[in-house]
């Protein structure tokens, strides 16, 4: 019989899995809860013609800062930064652990309390003192205000090759012209014209293991609201970590599920704005530092790519909000949000009373995993259970591993994941790939094979399917 795998999760991890196993016949399911998007986080939502995304979802970051930064606030307020950073230089926090130490050790203490506090504090809605410092590391990874600098005064060249380049930094990125949906969008036609399946509208309940077989039989209400099973002899899940968990049967040990319910998630919305174009601000998105409104980023989608808005006179701006489910934010009604978007909008100078024409809210679960002091704990007692308990179950994407990265990382990862089903055995630790979508080799074999810190390697079937590897 052939091989059967279901894939929890319709985002870049799971269709990038559901494509690479339709391509090499592998019979596929791919559930997806949205009755609507493909995509995930990732997807981009059409209302009324004008199309946004869930956040800015980019393959290259772009960052101004150094001399730039430094010329914005001003000859007094600068030098005084500067020394802030050389304080830390000299007399850098041992060990940081937390956001606020590791920031303030690469920036200094007053850069951090002007660009990094408040808004931090508005997307994790804790104290930076109670944010991970690995959550800091991953994020601004190579990046300090020395090497923002020397790259404001020498811009990086690059050259083709992106192993020593500074992602934060970069100038350029690429972007699809209408959007990341479309992208994910292709990927779920592809899969289906290979006779991969993809449901949507369906939520997975419980997952089911059976020891003596090693099948798995899945449940799940379908968008008619009927309980379903599928049965599979491996699941691929990119859902929430803590979800699965607790929906896996045999039920897991008490100090796992306990792990699995100490996971936290930020939950975050957008409310979108379409108005009068007045050329208020051209960058693709811009960070309100600003404690006084709630609002934590706003998009413009037209900088992104004008196919974005189909009307040459209007604007879409995206309005984000970073809160946690059911909380008074979240719990507003549509109309209540879209009027405090409206005013802090104007408030902040984006916008004048008038310019609004319509608008909508988009929520979206679960989008940040936390990373507080204890998640690596929590994360580590899951993976060793499921690692010894359940071996054909496989977790890649963000949500499914709880790690805070983006696209390229969640697709590595589900290529990895299809090496290791195709081969029928554990070839790569889908934990050694990096925020940079690396894969990092650790112990002793590996040791032999480089002189670096880990070996960068490149599956031979992943260059098989050039036409899902992102540009950065």
């Amino acid at each position: 019989m052939k091989t059967r795998v279901v894939i929890i999760g319709a985002g870049p991890a799971g269709l990038t899995a559901g494509y690479l196993l339709s391509k090499e016949e592998v019979e596929v399911v791919v559930l997806e809860a949205d009755p609507i998007y493909v995509g995930g986080i990732s997807r981009t939502v059409t209302y009324k013609g004008f199309q946004f995304d869930i956040g800015g979802h980019r393959f290259f970051s772009k960052f101004k800062a150094g001399g730039d930064l430094l010329l914005r606030l001003g000859v007094f307020r600068s030098t005084l930064c500067i020394l802030s950073w050389m304080k830390a230089r000299l007399f850098p926090v041992r060990n940081p652990r937390n956001f606020e130490e590791w920031v303030s050790n690469q920036f200094g203490k007053r850069l951090f309390n002007t660009f990094f506090k408040s808004y931090t504090e508005k997307v994790w809605g804790m104290s930076c003192k109670e944010i991970s410092a690995d959550w800091a590391a991953q994020r601004i990874k190579g990046l300090s205000l020395g090497s923002a600098i020397k790259n404001a005064l020498i811009p990086q060249r690059y050259n083709g090759d992106r192993t020593n380049v500074i992602k934060t930094l970069i100038n350029s990125f690429r972007y699809p012209r209408r959007g990341p949906g479309m992208m994910w969008e292709a990927c779920a036609e592809k899969m289906k014209a290979l006779s991969g399946k993809l449901e949507m509208g369906c939520r997975v309940t419980r997952c089911s293991y059976d020891e003596t077989s090693g099948n798995w039989t899945i449940a799940y209400k379908d968008r008619q609201g009927e309980l379903q099973t599928i049965e599979a002899e491996h699941i691929i899940s990119s859902a929430p970590m803590r979800e699965l968990v607790c929906g896996l049967s045999p039920n897991v040990s008490e100090r796992t599920r306990h792990a699995a319910e100490s996971l936290k998630y930020r939950d975050f919305l957008t409310v979108m704005l379409i108005l009068k174009d007045r050329h208020m601000f051209d960058d693709n998105w811009i960070y309100i530092h600003d404690p006084s409104v709630k609002v934590g980023r706003v998009q413009n989608f037209r900088s992104w790519s004008p196919e974005m808005v189909p009307e040459p006179d209007k604007v879409c701006y995206g309005l984000e909000y970073f809160c946690f489910e059911h909380d008074g934010l979240w719990d507003s009604s549509d109309t209540e949000l879209i009027e405090l978007a409206k005013h802090e909008l104007v408030r902040i100078g984006l916008a004048k009373e008038g310019d609004f024409i319509d608008g909508c809210v988009v929520r979206q679960k679960k989008a940040y995993p936390v990373y507080d002091d204890e998640y690596a704990r929590h994360v580590a007692t899951i993976r060793q259970e499921l690692d010894t308990r359940y071996p054909n179950l496989h977790l890649v994407g963000r949500n499914g591993m709880h790690k805070y990265n983006n696209q390229d990382h969640a697709m590595m990862t589900a290529l990895l994941c299809v090496e290791n089903i195709l081969a029928d055995t554990k070839l790569y630790d889908l934990w050694q790939v990096n925020s940079d979508a690396e894969y990092h080799e650790a112990g002793p074999a590996a040791a032999e094979e480089t002189t670096g810190p880990g070996l960068r390697l490149v599956p031979t079937r992943v260059v098989a399917a050039p036409e899902l590897a992102p540009e950065g």
